[in-house]
């Protein structure tokens, strides 16, 4: 229905010899697209999968490449294993040239962090949150760098409900839960995060961005409908519903990561099509476009957002804050 967007193939030319990036997970999906491409250039990636073995095997095929892949153990449902893999990379690593913070759940049954948050939530934003966070030294001091969010075309909402971010009720305490309407906070959040990060980091050399990598044949589906629904079944019909394979479905982060007019658009949000926009008119996308979410653009929710973050990673295990 609408085309694939797709980088120039000048920046798949680039030599990234000498640069680090930290993808997390990057055992699967557009993760591990995203990782195998900067690999080909020449990268050094951290590859930070919940699954080390997974991540291992779904890599292995990158050995022969230019750069180099080391895969890490990180879970975000975890703040402990966020701080762990931290130190473990300033340990090991003196620069970071871009973070992809790429790794999530979808519709997941109402459940728990190990840390006590909602499940989508903690994992899909207030993990990244943290990991952001603790290597924004690293970042600065390597700059020019770049953070990627990954978040959905879901932070928008529906065409009957515009998405929420309810930090009054960000556990679903007062309100009934649902699979649909965590997620979609959870998204919401990470826009408007990276929205008030790229605000924060002016005239530092760090930019930062949110992407919609557009709708992808991978596992994240399986809370939804089973795989081999939308794998097989589906996959005809993949122009028309607008699916993309995880190769197709890392163009735009690795995009936002390399290309050299991105940075003047530093907060802003670039999406894949979609045909679940909730406005026929965004549908096409863009590299950038304006979140059709008004709640994207409210800087007194942006600022509220991050001291609540800064509480709850402070407060969660006694650690101290990011």
């Amino acid at each position: 229905m609408y085309p694939i967007r797709r980088c120039d193939p000048a920046l798949f030319q680039m030599d990234l010899s000498g640069r680090t990036y930290v993808v997390t997970g990057a055992g699967s999906g557009a993760g591990l697209a995203t990782t195998a491409q900067l690999v080909r250039q020449g990268a050094r990636v951290v590859a930070a999968c919940r699954r080390v073995a997974a991540g291992e095997e779904a890599t292995k095929h990158l050995a022969s490449a230019r750069g180099s892949v080391e895969v890490v153990p990180l879970d975000l449902a975890s703040l402990a294993s966020v701080r762990r893999f931290v130190a473990d990379f300033t340990d090991k690593h003196d620069g970071l040239h871009g973070l992809v913070n790429n790794a999530g759940v979808m519709n997941t049954p109402r459940g728990q962090t190990s840390d006590g948050f909602e499940t989508q939530f903690g994992t899909n934003y207030l993990g990244h949150f943290l990991l952001t966070e603790l290597l924004l030294d690293t970042l600065r001091a390597s700059a020019p760098s770049r953070v990627v969010c990954v978040s959905s075309v879901m932070h928008a909402g529906t065409r009957k409900q515009v998405a929420e971010l309810r930090l009054d009720d960000l556990d679903f305490h007062e309100r009934p839960y649902t699979g649909p309407a965590a997620y979609t906070q959870s998204k919401l959040a990470i826009v408007v995060y990276a929205r008030h990060l790229a605000r924060r980091l002016q005239g530092t050399g760090v930019c930062a961005f949110s992407v919609h990598p557009g709708w992808i044949r991978s596992n994240l589906i399986k809370n939804t409908a089973p795989a081999w629904l939308q794998n097989i079944v589906l996959r005809p019909f993949s122009g028309m519903l607008g699916m993309m394979s995880a190769e197709e479905g890392a163009q735009t982060t690795l995009h936002c990561l390399l290309d050299a007019d991105a940075p003047t658009h530093s907060g802003a949000y670039y999406s894949q099509n979609s045909i679940l926009y909730p406005k026929r008119a965004d549908r096409a996308g863009g590299w950038p476009m304006r979140s059709p979410n008004p709640n994207a653009y409210d800087d007194g929710l942006a600022a509220r957002l991050y001291d609540a973050s800064v509480h709850m990673v402070g407060a969660s295990d006694g650690s101290p804050r990011a």
